[in-house]
Protein backbone atom coordinates (compact mmCIF):
# COMPACT_ATOMS: atom_id res chain seq x y z
CA UNK A 1 0.00 0.00 0.00
CA UNK A 2 1.13 3.07 -0.51
CA UNK A 3 2.71 5.80 2.05
CA UNK A 4 2.10 8.88 0.35
CA UNK A 5 -0.82 10.55 1.03
CA UNK A 6 0.84 12.14 4.24
CA UNK A 7 3.51 13.92 2.04
CA UNK A 8 1.47 16.59 -0.24
CA UNK A 9 2.12 19.05 2.36
CA UNK A 10 5.32 18.66 4.20
CA UNK A 11 6.25 21.94 3.58
CA UNK A 12 3.77 23.96 6.06
CA UNK A 13 3.73 25.84 9.68
CA UNK A 14 2.53 23.91 12.25
CA UNK A 15 -0.16 25.56 14.66
CA UNK A 16 -0.80 25.39 18.36
CA UNK A 17 -1.14 28.59 20.78
CA UNK A 18 0.83 30.65 18.22
CA UNK A 19 2.69 29.62 14.74
CA UNK A 20 5.52 27.49 14.52
CA UNK A 21 7.36 28.17 11.46
CA UNK A 22 9.24 25.03 11.90
CA UNK A 23 8.53 22.32 9.37
CA UNK A 24 7.54 18.97 10.72
CA UNK A 25 10.06 16.54 10.48
CA UNK A 26 11.52 14.32 8.26
CA UNK A 27 13.13 11.48 9.82
CA UNK A 28 15.77 10.24 7.13
CA UNK A 29 15.37 7.26 5.63
CA UNK A 30 18.39 6.30 3.89
CA UNK A 31 18.90 3.75 1.06
CA UNK A 32 21.90 2.91 -0.70
CA UNK A 33 22.20 1.99 -3.99
CA UNK A 34 25.08 0.80 -6.53
CA UNK A 35 25.67 3.09 -8.75
CA UNK A 36 28.55 4.87 -11.34
CA UNK A 37 30.81 6.44 -10.91
CA UNK A 38 30.35 5.30 -7.00
CA UNK A 39 27.97 3.97 -4.89
CA UNK A 40 25.52 6.66 -3.18
CA UNK A 41 23.21 6.88 -0.03
CA UNK A 42 20.52 8.80 -0.57
CA UNK A 43 17.53 9.58 1.67
CA UNK A 44 14.41 7.86 0.13
CA UNK A 45 12.39 10.59 2.60
CA UNK A 46 13.86 13.19 0.63
CA UNK A 47 13.56 11.92 -2.79
CA UNK A 48 11.11 11.67 -5.70
CA UNK A 49 11.15 9.72 -9.22
CA UNK A 50 10.82 12.23 -12.06
CA UNK A 51 9.31 9.92 -15.22
CA UNK A 52 9.30 11.72 -18.68
CA UNK A 53 7.31 11.57 -21.45
CA UNK A 54 6.18 8.43 -21.09
CA UNK A 55 3.46 9.28 -23.20
CA UNK A 56 1.30 8.19 -25.85
CA UNK A 57 2.40 10.13 -28.85
CA UNK A 58 6.25 9.44 -28.11
CA UNK A 59 5.81 5.81 -27.03
CA UNK A 60 3.17 4.30 -28.29
CA UNK A 61 2.05 3.10 -31.97
CA UNK A 62 -0.20 5.58 -34.01
CA UNK A 63 1.48 8.21 -32.02
CA UNK A 64 3.20 11.26 -33.60
CA UNK A 65 6.66 9.91 -33.52
CA UNK A 66 5.44 6.58 -34.93
CA UNK A 67 3.40 8.95 -38.06
CA UNK A 68 6.42 10.19 -39.31
CA UNK A 69 7.70 6.77 -38.98
CA UNK A 70 9.92 6.88 -35.85
CA UNK A 71 11.01 3.00 -34.50
CA UNK A 72 9.22 3.79 -30.92
CA UNK A 73 9.75 0.12 -30.11
CA UNK A 74 12.99 0.81 -29.05
CA UNK A 75 11.16 2.60 -25.96
CA UNK A 76 9.55 -0.33 -25.02
CA UNK A 77 11.92 -1.64 -22.56
CA UNK A 78 12.13 1.66 -20.73
CA UNK A 79 8.39 2.11 -20.33
CA UNK A 80 8.46 -2.06 -19.03
CA UNK A 81 11.43 -1.02 -16.29
CA UNK A 82 9.53 2.57 -15.74
CA UNK A 83 6.49 0.00 -14.80
CA UNK A 84 8.40 -1.85 -12.63
CA UNK A 85 10.03 0.79 -10.36
CA UNK A 86 7.02 2.83 -9.60
CA UNK A 87 5.21 0.87 -7.55
CA UNK A 88 8.50 -0.15 -5.41
CA UNK A 89 9.03 3.64 -5.16
CA UNK A 90 5.69 3.77 -3.78
CA UNK A 91 5.69 1.46 -1.68
CA UNK A 92 8.93 3.19 -0.32
CA UNK A 93 7.28 6.55 0.38
CA UNK A 94 8.72 8.21 -2.95
CA UNK A 95 6.54 10.61 -4.48
CA UNK A 96 6.03 9.73 -8.58
CA UNK A 97 5.98 12.86 -10.85
CA UNK A 98 4.95 12.26 -14.23
CA UNK A 99 6.43 15.29 -16.45
CA UNK A 100 4.92 15.19 -20.15
CA UNK A 101 4.34 17.52 -22.84
CA UNK A 102 1.01 19.32 -22.56
CA UNK A 103 0.89 22.04 -24.31
CA UNK A 104 -1.71 24.91 -24.65
CA UNK A 105 -3.83 24.60 -27.35
CA UNK A 106 -3.11 28.09 -28.97
CA UNK A 107 0.57 27.02 -28.32
CA UNK A 108 1.01 30.80 -27.05
CA UNK A 109 3.81 30.19 -25.14
CA UNK A 110 5.48 27.93 -27.54
CA UNK A 111 8.62 30.03 -28.83
CA UNK A 112 9.62 29.17 -32.65
CA UNK A 113 12.31 27.60 -31.97
CA UNK A 114 10.49 24.74 -29.73
CA UNK A 115 7.86 24.65 -32.74
CA UNK A 116 10.71 23.89 -34.93
CA UNK A 117 12.16 21.13 -33.87
CA UNK A 118 8.75 19.11 -34.18
CA UNK A 119 8.15 20.67 -37.82
CA UNK A 120 11.12 21.24 -38.87
CA UNK A 121 9.89 21.88 -42.65
CA UNK A 122 7.53 23.98 -41.85
CA UNK A 123 4.74 21.83 -42.83
CA UNK A 124 2.60 22.32 -40.09
CA UNK A 125 2.85 18.39 -39.01
CA UNK A 126 3.96 19.09 -35.67
CA UNK A 127 2.96 20.75 -32.15
CA UNK A 128 -0.87 20.85 -32.68
CA UNK A 129 -1.45 18.43 -35.95
CA UNK A 130 -4.30 16.20 -35.91
CA UNK A 131 -3.41 13.24 -36.60
CA UNK A 132 -5.54 10.68 -39.22
CA UNK A 133 -7.95 9.25 -36.91
CA UNK A 134 -7.29 11.15 -33.97
CA UNK A 135 -9.33 13.95 -32.68
CA UNK A 136 -6.62 14.96 -30.21
CA UNK A 137 -3.78 17.75 -31.46
CA UNK A 138 -0.23 16.62 -31.21
CA UNK A 139 1.48 16.99 -27.48
CA UNK A 140 -1.82 19.23 -26.48
CA UNK A 141 -2.85 19.44 -22.73
CA UNK A 142 -5.47 16.73 -21.95
CA UNK A 143 -4.82 14.85 -25.00
CA UNK A 144 -4.57 11.60 -26.44
CA UNK A 145 -0.97 11.88 -27.37
CA UNK A 146 -0.01 13.57 -23.86
CA UNK A 147 -1.35 11.07 -21.72
CA UNK A 148 0.47 8.17 -20.09
CA UNK A 149 0.81 4.82 -22.20
CA UNK A 150 -1.23 2.04 -21.03
CA UNK A 151 1.39 0.24 -19.48
CA UNK A 152 2.19 3.30 -16.69
CA UNK A 153 -0.68 2.84 -13.86
CA UNK A 154 -1.15 6.51 -12.32
CA UNK A 155 -2.51 7.22 -8.65
CA UNK A 156 -4.43 9.73 -7.33
CA UNK A 157 -1.58 10.99 -4.73
CA UNK A 158 0.85 10.66 -7.83
CA UNK A 159 2.12 14.44 -9.14
CA UNK A 160 1.62 15.65 -13.03
CA UNK A 161 3.50 18.39 -14.15
CA UNK A 162 2.87 19.43 -18.31
CA UNK A 163 6.09 21.21 -20.03
CA UNK A 164 6.75 23.00 -22.49
CA UNK A 165 10.21 22.61 -23.11
CA UNK A 166 13.00 20.07 -23.41
CA UNK A 167 13.73 20.91 -19.86
CA UNK A 168 10.67 20.57 -17.52
CA UNK A 169 11.78 23.36 -15.58
CA UNK A 170 11.00 26.08 -17.73
CA UNK A 171 7.74 27.82 -17.63
CA UNK A 172 6.17 24.67 -14.93
CA UNK A 173 5.65 24.68 -11.35
CA UNK A 174 8.38 21.46 -11.31
CA UNK A 175 10.65 23.26 -9.18
CA UNK A 176 8.41 24.89 -6.42
CA UNK A 177 6.59 21.40 -6.33
CA UNK A 178 9.95 19.51 -5.40
CA UNK A 179 10.76 22.50 -3.10
CA UNK A 180 7.21 22.37 -1.30
CA UNK A 181 7.64 18.28 -1.28
CA UNK A 182 11.18 18.88 0.59
CA UNK A 183 13.01 17.17 -2.04
CA UNK A 184 16.91 16.64 -2.35
CA UNK A 185 17.74 13.22 -4.72
CA UNK A 186 15.74 13.11 -7.85
CA UNK A 187 15.67 9.36 -9.82
CA UNK A 188 15.02 10.32 -13.57
CA UNK A 189 13.46 7.33 -16.16
CA UNK A 190 11.51 8.09 -19.37
CA UNK A 191 11.85 9.62 -22.90
CA UNK A 192 14.42 10.61 -24.75
CA UNK A 193 16.90 10.03 -22.87
CA UNK A 194 19.50 12.69 -24.62
CA UNK A 195 16.72 14.88 -25.21
CA UNK A 196 14.03 15.66 -22.41
CA UNK A 197 15.36 13.67 -20.05
CA UNK A 198 18.60 15.03 -20.05
CA UNK A 199 17.78 19.01 -19.99
CA UNK A 200 15.96 18.45 -17.15
CA UNK A 201 18.72 16.41 -15.36
CA UNK A 202 20.71 18.99 -15.98
CA UNK A 203 18.51 21.89 -15.32
CA UNK A 204 18.04 19.57 -12.04
CA UNK A 205 21.61 19.08 -11.16
CA UNK A 206 22.14 23.59 -11.37
CA UNK A 207 19.73 24.21 -9.24
CA UNK A 208 21.30 22.02 -6.50
CA UNK A 209 19.01 18.80 -6.92
CA UNK A 210 20.96 15.78 -6.20
CA UNK A 211 20.47 13.27 -9.79
CA UNK A 212 20.55 9.57 -10.56
CA UNK A 213 19.90 8.76 -14.22
CA UNK A 214 18.45 4.85 -14.13
CA UNK A 215 20.04 4.01 -17.49
CA UNK A 216 17.40 1.21 -18.42
CA UNK A 217 14.55 2.94 -17.55
CA UNK A 218 15.68 5.26 -20.01
CA UNK A 219 15.96 5.09 -23.71
CA UNK A 220 16.06 6.99 -26.98
CA UNK A 221 14.83 7.18 -30.66
CA UNK A 222 18.27 8.41 -31.33
CA UNK A 223 21.18 6.51 -32.51
CA UNK A 224 22.64 4.48 -29.69
CA UNK A 225 25.76 6.60 -28.78
CA UNK A 226 23.38 9.69 -27.73
CA UNK A 227 22.59 7.37 -24.97
CA UNK A 228 26.12 6.36 -24.38
CA UNK A 229 26.86 9.73 -24.61
CA UNK A 230 24.20 10.82 -21.61
CA UNK A 231 25.14 8.35 -19.33
CA UNK A 232 28.82 9.29 -19.78
CA UNK A 233 28.08 13.01 -19.13
CA UNK A 234 25.79 12.59 -16.54
CA UNK A 235 28.69 10.50 -14.72
CA UNK A 236 31.06 12.44 -15.57
CA UNK A 237 29.20 16.00 -14.89
CA UNK A 238 25.97 16.09 -13.08
CA UNK A 239 25.12 13.24 -11.12
CA UNK A 240 25.10 9.35 -11.05
CA UNK A 241 23.62 6.50 -12.91
CA UNK A 242 22.31 3.19 -11.98
CA UNK A 243 20.08 0.62 -13.29
CA UNK A 244 16.52 -0.13 -12.22
CA UNK A 245 17.27 -3.23 -10.72
CA UNK A 246 19.81 -1.74 -8.62
CA UNK A 247 17.39 0.72 -7.38
CA UNK A 248 14.85 -2.10 -6.53
CA UNK A 249 17.52 -4.01 -4.90
CA UNK A 250 18.01 -0.57 -2.90
CA UNK A 251 14.60 -0.20 -2.31
CA UNK A 252 14.16 -3.83 -0.97
CA UNK A 253 16.86 -3.54 1.08
CA UNK A 254 15.57 -0.68 2.93
CA UNK A 255 12.61 -2.60 3.51
CA UNK A 256 13.88 -5.04 4.82
CA UNK A 257 15.40 -3.11 7.20
CA UNK A 258 12.69 -1.06 8.22
CA UNK A 259 10.82 -4.54 8.60
CA UNK A 260 13.50 -5.21 11.24
CA UNK A 261 13.72 -2.34 13.39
Amino acid sequence: MSRLAPLRHRNRWQYTDQIDLRRPELPPRPATITAEPTAITFDTARTALIAVDLQNDFCTPGGWLDSIGVDVSVLDRAVELTAQIVPAARAAAIPIIWLNWGNRPDQANIPPGVAHVYDPDGTGRGIGYRLPGKESAVLAKDSWGAALVDALAPEPADIHVDKYRMSGFWDTPLDTVLRNLRIDTLLFAGVNSDQCVYATLIDAACLGYDVVLLTDASATTSPAYCHDATVYNTKQCFGFTATAGDLLDALNVQASKEADS
